[in-house]
């Protein structure tokens, strides 16, 4: 333990609480359930945002903005969708506030909507609504439109970043004249989402299908990628779904084909949020801080000078000024802390616990023997080297770090996945080992939620790289064909 963090090993849950407000990171509002993202919280965010937005606009995707406001009616529409959402909903019924005439402010009866408004807790019905003027012939299709937005869900238990009343997303809205064009767009997204959190994040991911019980409120199928944090649990870490033609059905969204057929139109939908950020967090940080990947830090490098006096200052002054500019031209972001109002023994366990990759000191004698000291966050190493070529070094050292935080991670989910015969085997994992629990279902919502009642462990997904497997449900002891991964998730 150290900067006054609890030890991941002693309270989980106590360290990440800790280490989002210490780093910096997000704060309770004044609104219960409600955060502010800081603005070093924020910054990772906005890199995130960034790498996302270019793989969806590589991808063929435009972005767009679709009203926060949904009527109440339009929920109606989608049977699946409204009976998933419904406990969570936020509903406007009036639009002014009075003076009650004694200082007290109170809203104006007189004032009430003709009909109540959703605060969006997801955009489908809405944007549904908005295709049926957009779309008439296949010359329309495919609609490829994405939107970055906030939505409220009016959770009870919040925890930052995790699950707060109101967070950030993205969530992208497809329109297609096939099933075949729909489903293959459902799973190129989740592609472009493992891919970011395998070469973004650093963080492996299972990409599976949701049982029945686990889906979308209203999809056919909900595709998704599922990573294990360091205490054990899954996290549930991006969603895609197939629509099929239920939204297009209930917003009567037509369209005529080639040859002359008129047909619903095929949909997807598919989304990830700023729960990102708590994933990011957990799956790789530790007692001292943070510990970034550096493709997702805001600082990659931190220069911290070491000197006696200002004569010392100028000349390490000097040094970092084209170190910086060196650095800048390949793309990595550089800080270069020569606040006289802290000590250098304070600076460095601040970027420790921001989580910057690489930390460069450099005092007066390094000057003289054309060395740095240079520290490296994810394994605490330190060596002096020589200053000639440090540019490089640099970036090959920041590529390192990448791949092996990634590495690790995966070291971590190979080694907490287990493979179980029995429910007593089953339930002794869970309580002890954790991670994913790999064992046979019987295929049966009425298993999964029985289990799920015993043992508070979900079937995280149906790996989509699963072999056939005959077996017995651990559960009913019924035929199997495959296995599926339980685990205990946030």
């Amino acid at each position: 333990m150290s900067k006054g963090i609890t030890s991941k090993n002693d309270d989980y849950s106590a360290w990440y609480n800790e280490l989002v407000t210490k780093a910096d990171l997000a704060e309770h509002s004044a609104v219960k359930g409600c955060m502010v993202i800081k603005p070093y919280g924020y910054s990772i965010w906005e890199k995130m945002q960034a790498a996302l937005d270019k793989m969806f606009k590589d991808t063929g995707h435009s972005n767009a903005y679709f009203p926060l406001f949904i009527p109440k009616s339009f929920f109606s529409k989608e049977a699946a969708h409204v009976e998933g959402f419904a406990t969570e909903c936020a509903v406007v019924t009036h639009y002014r506030l009075k003076n009650d005439g004694n200082g007290n402010i109170i809203v104006d009866e007189d004032a009430k909507l003709e009909e109540e408004l959703i605060v969006r807790p997801t955009s489908e019905t809405i944007i549904w609504n908005t295709y049926r003027g957009w779309i008439q012939s296949y010359r329309d299709l495919p609609i490829l439109v994405n939107q970055w937005a906030n939505v409220v869900r009016w959770e009870m238990r919040t925890r930052l970043f995790l699950r707060t009343t109101e967070f950030l997303w993205q969530e992208g809205h497809t329109a297609h004249s096939t099933a075949a064009e729909a489903i293959e767009e459902t799973e190129r997204m989740l592609n472009v989402y493992a891919d970011f959190a395998e070469n973004w994040m650093a963080m492996p991911v299972v990409k599976g299908i949701k049982t029945a019980n686990e889906r979308f409120a209203g999809a056919v199928e909900t595709y998704c990628i599922e990573a294990l944090m360091q205490d054990g649990k899954a996290l549930q870490a991006g969603t895609s779904h197939f629509l099929g033609q239920n939204f297009a059905k209930a917003f009567d969204v037509k369209f005529t084909s080639k040859e002359g057929k008129l047909d619903h139109v095929w949909a997807t939908s598919w989304g990830v949020s700023t729960r990102l950020m708590g994933a990011l967090i957990m799956a790789h940080s530790d007692d001292s801080g943070l510990v970034l990947p550096p493709k997702l830090a805001p600082i990659q490098v931190v220069i911290v000078p070491i000197y006696k006096s200002d004569e010392d200052l100028a000349k390490i002054t000097e040094f970092a000024d084209n170190l910086h500019a060196e650095l800048k031209a390949k793309g990595i972001s550089v800080k270069y802390d020569d606040r006289d109002t802290q000590r250098p023994g304070f600076k460095f366990a601040e970027y420790e616990l921001k989580g910057v990759p690489v930390r460069i000191a450099i005092g007066g004698r390094d000057m003289e023997n054309g060395t740095v000291e240079i520290a490296r966050r994810d394994t605490k190493e330190k060596q002096t080297i020589a200053q000639d070529g440090l540019a490089n070094r640099i970036e090959a050292l920041l590529e390192d770090i990448q791949t092996n935080i990634y590495q690790k991670a995966l070291k971590f989910r190979s080694e907490n996945i287990t493979e179980v015969n029995s429910y007593e085997e089953f339930k002794q994992v869970l309580d002890g080992k954790a991670g994913f629990v790999s064992a046979h279902w019987d295929g049966t919502p009425e298993t999964e939620k029985k289990i799920k009642e015993e043992t508070k462990a979900t079937i995280r997904c149906i790996p989509l790289d699963n072999k056939q497997e005959e077996g017995v449900c651990i559960y009913s002891g019924q035929a199997s064909t495959q296995r599926v991964l339980f685990a205990r998730a946030y």
